[in-house]
């Protein structure tokens, strides 16, 4: 249980990382610093040792620049300012002192025996960067372990949501989250946020699966109802205008059936395997002609089929039937007299119902009304295909209409 919010355990991480890397360099340093100081030490009193018994003196004071090594004279006559001078080729350092009225005085040191050689500067400095290295390097790992402590209940939740399939919810995601386990900071907050969401979700889900079984059974009744009726009266006898108006209830029945019947299979989130459904085309397209020809009655228009190939498709049978009976009742109902031929072509891979029209008038009506379609609609038709996979496409020009449904 995280007692402090994600802010504050962030701010401390890094604070915690901070630090033990400032102590870290601060030891370094120090021993960096003691390490040259002895280093120094032994290095002038191995010096010293070397020319036992001559104690030979480092330091040698002088009083006026005259008095100086030759090698430093020219330098001294500048006059110097007061300060400390390093000379590397001579291996001296020059302490300069200011007496009275402008004289000067000065401290030598020679470091020659003392100072480090530059093979050894070189192995110093090795070392220094392999330390320097290594702390980087332990400070990297350090913050990668602290920050992942910090941002562990993120990482949890994480990994929590990313198991959940949005498509398929149950009760068992429900558990992945428990928003309990995180804590009351911003975690938890989004934890329980996103548990209450799935909860949400789920009782829709559970909501919609009751009102399609229901409303499947009780929208199904009546039509069956209707349908008997239609064809005990379609045995009798009756006048022409009777009979006509008969027809009229039995084609708006089916139509009314197919639209019940895919509205609610688009409203199921479980498809029971319909969607990998393998069918024929040609029949399909044969079952949209006869239903929707008495649009072209007394319209004296062609239609010319081009069915070379006989394809199949992958997908729900039903919704293909609804999408190319949609297409198919669009171009009969809006192609006037003169207007033909209506050309379906078939390919292996495509379906496509072309219509012709007058002039740019008459492309913009037919279009506008063809966009709301029939019962269906071209909105529903690309509704159907994006759930099958499918590929729905409207193209319009001067002259025609082309209409083409497409799959892989």
């Amino acid at each position: 249980m995280y007692r402090l919010s994600l802010r504050k355990r962030v701010a401390i991480a890094f604070a915690m990382c901070v630090g033990i890397l400032s102590v870290l360099w601060g030891f370094a340093f120090f021993a960096a610093i003691k390490l040259s100081e002895d280093r120094v030490l032994t290095s002038q009193l191995q010096y010293a040792a070397d020319n036992y018994p001559s104690i030979a003196l480092n330091l040698t004071g002088y009083e006026d620049a005259s008095s100086l090594p030759e090698s430093l004279q020219e330098w001294a006559k500048t006059p110097p300012r007061p300060g400390i001078y390093e000379f590397e080729s001579e291996e001296l350092h020059v302490a300069v002192i200011s007496k009275d009225e402008g004289q000067y005085a000065f401290v030598v040191f020679d470091v020659a025996g003392v100072e480090a050689a530059s093979h050894e500067d070189w192995w110093w400095l090795l070392v220094i960067t392999g330390v320097v290295g290594t702390l980087g390097v332990l400070g990297f790992l350090l913050g990668v372990v602290v920050m992942r402590r910090a941002v562990h209940p993120v990482i949890q939740l994480a990994k929590a949501v990313a198991n959940i399939d949005p498509e398929r919810l149950s009760a068992d995601d429900l558990k992945r989250i428990e928003a309990c386990r995180l804590g009351d900071d911003e975690v938890g907050l989004l934890a329980k946020t996103i548990e209450k969401a799935l909860e949400r979700i789920s009782a829709f889900v559970e909501r919609e699966r009751y009102f399609t079984s229901s409303a499947s059974h009780e929208l199904r009744t009546p039509i069956t109802v209707i349908t008997g009726a239609v064809e005990l009266l379609e045995q009798s006898k009756m006048s022409v205008a009777d009979g006509k108006a008969l027809d009229r209830v039995k084609r708006a029945t089916l139509d009314m059936k197919t639209i019940i019947e895919m509205f609610l299979c688009l409203a199921r989130e479980v498809d029971d395997g319909q969607y990998d459904e393998s069918f024929a085309v040609i029949p399909l397209l044969n079952k949209a002609l006869d239903q929707q020809g008495y649009l072209l009655n007394g319209k004296s228009i062609d239609i010319e089929i081009n069915d070379d190939v006989a394809p199949t498709v992958c997908g729900h049978p039903q919704a293909f039937f609804i999408a190319v009976n949609n297409l198919v009742r669009n171009a009969f109902e809006h192609t006037l007299t003169g207007q033909g031929p209506i050309a379906i072509v078939l390919k292996d891979h495509e379906l496509s119902i072309t219509n012709h029209v007058n002039n740019d008038s008459d492309v913009q009506a037919n279009a506008a009304s063809a966009s709301q379609g029939y019962g269906l609609g071209l909105g529903i038709v690309q509704r159907l295909c994006e759930r099958n996979g499918w590929s729905f496409t409207l193209n319009r020009d001067g002259t025609h209409i082309v209409a083409s449904l497409s799959w892989s």
